[in-house]
């Protein structure tokens, strides 16, 4: 397989969270409609692999046979799949994000083998790649990226789920420099058959450190499989560690720094996980509609209900805003990792870091999107779908988990409002003279919208959105100062608001440059994003006007529900009609969409 080489689009390099006051033009971003060729030959190979391969081996992967999900590995590793990150000194591919997160999507046609999957790229290949040693690298990641041998990742506690510094293994410092590691690691995929673990633990109780644990120390065992909702053909066990011997030269990172390692592999892991989400809402979206197709009442098929072609459209729009936020944030990350100097481990963590907050944006859209998604499949399906002889059960089961993977939701809108309000507080995106500016703009004539198009009309809704995010999260710093960490519900609606705009921005972008291009079915992208933009504006309406309550009160609040008012007005979408045209392209595309492949 050649190499995925990413020819990224003209236009300034903005820092992350910059998007929330820059203007970006469609030409500044990457797009699905933008792949290169090599790019859609990766999907395709992915795809390929779930549905030749991975799919008839369903049966097997759930009656827990790990030996066929071993041998599903190494052929994954054969086709590349897990070399996609990994230098090539060691056998890896180098290939750019945006080929991972591709890879990441499409294998998510098969829920329970992409966990196996994004715990092993995600969580055990890419921390040895960052962090590891050049012997590090060259024991443990061409047994990993050729899939002979299996990681898992060791960080969740009963005790510490979210509170991940809070672990309670302990590494104790034994005289000949080597350490002795005992705890109980919960929730570990892959664990019933993995051979490499990283593993978080205390040294001496304080100093959080990663390890690189073999299943071959003696004192490492595992529990029984976990008789899980969902994802039930991965292996989910704990992991015991009793006394276990892990030599000075397995020590991840450096004593102490073990956080560096743990949240910088997460900001990977939450943009991979959003890729998979994607990648699973398609699937329901494909299933939702070929049972549309087929099943009939009253004399007709049920794909010719208004009802039902609305839920297939609202679907459809999500997963189009998605597709283009994830292309749009691995092709940042690319463009950061391009840019930088020293050495590509350094570079690539600089990088995931500067893009955190839109990989928490892209974990929490993602699995909420699924959601949606795999609850609409069941809806559609009716009775039928609430029985295991429909896939449509299986896939609203293994969606729920993805909430909680990667941080939990609750986690990572905490993180997404924090970090913006961190970095406007240091001046690394100028987030409060923004504030500024906008404060004194919504005192004087706004201007009419302009352009009135569907997707001018769009490109001001976007706008709007900014706009309201800003002033809630300029609020909420001007309120409450440094002590807005503790403010955790208007965080969460702070983050609420963000998370929409990214979404809406970036499906108008990508409509913009598809109906510059001309790439066929331009209006159906163009009322994609039309309908993208006006049902963010609603929810960001209702988010910005409880958070602005809460922040405000007395004629203040007064001014700034006008002011709000103000930002967010747009020209009315009819969105009825505009679905319907969705809902056709859907129906005549087997729910395929705009396929990258």
């Amino acid at each position: 397989m050649g190499t995925a080489t990413t020819i990224h689009p003209v236009g300034a390099h903005l820092k992350g969270g910059a998007w929330l006051i820059e203007d970006v033009a469609a030409g500044d971003v990457l797009t699905p409609e933008r792949l290169s060729d090599e790019h859609r030959l990766i999907a395709r190979t992915a795809a390929d692999f779930v549905r030749q391969e991975v799919a008839p081996a369903r049966a097997a992967l759930e009656a827990k046979d790990w030996s066929v999900a071993r041998r599903l590995l190494v052929r994954a590793g054969e086709l590349g799949l897990l070399a996609t990150d990994a230098p090539e000194s060691v056998g890896g591919l180098a290939l750019d994000k945006v080929s991972s997160v591709l890879v990441a999507s499409e294998l998510a046609a098969d829920s329970s083998f992409a966990t196996t999957y994004g715990a092993m790229t995600g969580l055990a290949i890419l921390p040895l790649i960052a962090f590891g040693t050049e012997d590090q690298q060259q024991r443990y990641l061409p047994g990993l990226v050729s899939g002979v041998s299996v990681g898992s990742y060791c960080l969740s506690e009963s005790g510490s789920g979210s509170d991940a510094l809070g672990a309670r293994t302990r590494a104790t410092r034994l005289p000949d420099g080597s350490f002795s590691l005992s705890g109980e690691k919960m929730w570990i995929t892959n664990a019933g058959f993995a051979d490499v673990f990283i593993v978080f633990a205390k040294v001496d109780g304080e100093a959080f450190t990663a390890f690189i644990v073999e299943r071959g120390f003696a004192g490492v065992s595992t529990g029984e499989e976990e008789h899980k909702m969902g994802l039930n053909a991965s292996s989910t066990r704990p992991v015991i560690l009793q006394d276990v011997r892990v030599p000075a030269a397995n020590v991840l990172g450096e004593v102490g720094r073990g956080h560096k390692v743990a949240f910088n592999v997460l900001n990977y892991g939450r943009l991979k996980l959003g890729a998979s989400t994607a990648g699973g809402s398609r699937a329901a979206l494909e299933e939702a509609v070929a049972y549309a197709k087929e099943r009939r009442q009253f004399n007709q098929p049920i794909a010719s209900f208004g009802a039902i072609r609305h839920k297939l459209a609202d679907v459809a729009v999500r997963i189009y805003a998605l597709e283009a936020l994830l292309v749009r944030t691995a092709d940042l990350i690319d463009r950061a990792v391009d840019a930088a100097d020293g050495p590509p481990g350094a570079r690539l963590l600089a990088a995931l870091e500067e893009y955190a907050v839109e990989a928490s944006i892209a974990k929490v859209a993602g699995s909420e999107i699924a959601d949606v998604a795999v609850d609409e499949n069941v809806q559609i399906h009716g009775g039928n779908g609430y029985v295991a002889d429909y896939g449509a059960e299986r896939r609203y089961r293994d969606a729920r988990v993805n909430r909680i993977f990667e941080g939990t939701n609750e986690i990572n809108r905490l993180l997404i409002a924090g970090m913006l309000a961190k970095r406007a507080a240091k001046g690394e995106v100028a987030i409060i003279p923004a504030a500024k500016r906008l404060a004194e703009e919504v005192t004087g004539p706004l201007g009419d919208g302009g352009d009135d198009s569907p997707l001018g009309v769009a490109r001001h809704a976007v706008s709007g959105l900014k706009k309201a995010t800003l002033m809630v999260l300029g609020t909420a710093m001007q309120r409450f100062g440094e002590k807005l960490a503790d403010e955790q519900e208007v965080l969460m609606l702070t983050s609420d608001c963000a998370i929409e705009t990214f979404l809406a921005e970036s499906a108008v972008l990508r409509a913009e440059g598809a109906v510059s291009a001309g790439v066929p079915h331009a209006d159906v992208h163009a009322a994609i994003a039309s309908v993208a933009a006006a049902d963010a504006a609603a929810r960001v309406e209702a988010y910005a006007r409880e958070a602005i309550a809460a922040l405000t009160d007395g004629d203040t609040r007064r001014v700034t529900l006008a002011a709000l008012r103000r930002v967010l007005k747009a020209a009315p979408v009819d969105t009825v009609a505009r679905r319907r045209v969705i809902a056709g392209h859907v129906l005549a595309s087997g729910g395929a969409g705009f396929d990258v492949r």
